[in-house]
């Protein structure tokens, strides 16, 4: 009896110890970049879907696999990253408005998002310009004057960037006519159609090759840099554009550039809860893996490591910058700009939290929360950027 009794107690320790080899195994595992991971980007005939299959392409060699999931606009490729069902998203400037909780992220159920930036694509070419169809006549901004402008649903930065790009014009949206739509590939499709005369786009983005294929064709206007009074407007509206020369894209090259603005893009983020290990992973594969998919398309290249831009408009999550750190391409500048950045977003979201506490939601509920953002944000010696 006392032989069978011991013989229980060494089963059960083994089962002990082996439950806890199985647990701890477990939690290890947990922690890092999975093997199968995932992220949305815009539809399949977008430039930002395009590299980051070539992007997956290139981590495959490393035994990871990619699975990119196309949405036709910021919410949509928003949703799925703040419930948890993809890990990172391959945004636009979209990825400063929902950290700014402004227009469509202004609603009741969004508000600022603590999000994080990874790396983005500081390519050759010229991100979020206004794509026109060429039979319509559009030679500059203030073109765009009584022609049919696309308006996605859903797409805060492509309809903010528009926005900008009609101030440029020293016009708004009442001097225009407003083509909604439900998605950026219907924008473009409009074009091809007959329905819209120009809608936002980069100057690679795949489609494009078919609206200047089509009997309307395809033009960029451009907007010369040395015209200071345009692009006062156009960064009052929207001050992520920065001027650039494209030499990529449809129609471009170094013998045919095109003078202009643009901004990073892809811009690959996601939320501050991720796992730090998992960032970092990540970051060293993008930068590792380079040569494997800097050639597989037009944004590749923008992805290398010298074209980081370590101090734009949303912070960097921690486990980039741990290998920033590490390869030393971080310095004391950013960190301190970094900081900045993260005590922004501490206060929207204070604000937020208050705004909710007084006001659950109603018509005047986006009027009621943009003058509670700008006030708490002046109160810090912020710029509010939006007020309305």
């Amino acid at each position: 009896m006392k032989l069978k009794n011991n013989w229980l107690k060494r089963l059960m320790l083994a089962g002990l110890v082996f439950g806890l080899v199985i647990c701890v195994g477990g939690l290890a595992a947990a922690r890092g970049l999975p093997k199968r991971f995932a992220w949305t980007a815009y539809g399949t005939t977008s430039s930002g879907f395009a590299v980051s299959v070539a992007i997956g392409n290139a981590l495959a060699q490393e035994g990871y696999k990619l699975r990119v999931v196309p949405a036709k606009n910021d919410i949509s490729r928003m949703v799925p990253l703040k419930s948890g069902r993809v890990q990172f998203s391959a945004m636009g400037v979209g990825s400063y408005m929902s950290q700014e909780g402004v227009l469509d992220f202004g609603a009741p159920k969004w508000g600022p998002q603590p999000v994080r930036l990874i790396m983005m694509s500081w390519s050759d070419t010229n991100t979020a310009l206004v794509a026109t169809a060429k039979d319509a006549n559009i030679r500059s901004s203030s073109d765009l004057k009584g022609k049919r402008i696309a308006w996605v649903k859903g797409a805060p930065a492509l309809n903010g960037n528009m926005e900008a790009w009609l101030a440029h014009g020293n016009l708004t949206w009442d001097d225009v006519k407003k083509v909604e739509v439900g998605g950026w590939k219907a924008s473009i499709q409009g074009m091809i159609d007959g329905n819209i005369d120009a809608a936002i786009a980069s100057t690679n983005s795949s489609m494009l090759h078919q609206v200047a294929g089509s009997p309307r064709g395809l033009h960029f206007f451009p907007a010369p840099h040395s015209d200071k009074a345009a692009w006062e407007r156009l960064n009052k509206s929207a001050p992520w554009f920065t001027p650039h020369t494209a030499i990529s894209g449809v129609g471009l090259s170094k013998d045919n550039p095109l003078e202009g603005a643009s901004y990073g893009y892809p811009i690959l983020i996601t939320y501050q809860r991720q796992d730090s290990d998992a960032v970092y992973e990540l970051v060293r594969l993008l930068h590792t893996k380079f040569d494997d998919y800097k050639n597989a398309h037009s944004s590749g290249p923008g992805w290398a490591m010298d074209r980081q831009v370590f101090d734009w408009s949303v912070p960097y999550h921690e486990g980039a910058v741990r290998y920033f750190r590490e390869i030393g391409v971080w310095n004391s500048k950013y960190e301190a700009h970094n900081n900045g950045l993260l005590a922004r977003q501490k206060v929207l979201m204070d604000a937020w939290k208050e705004t909710k506490r007084m006001k659950s939601g109603g018509d005047d509920y986006l009027a009621f929360w943009m003058k509670r953002r700008a006030k708490a944000l002046r109160a810090a010696g912020m710029d509010p950027v939006w007020e309305k």
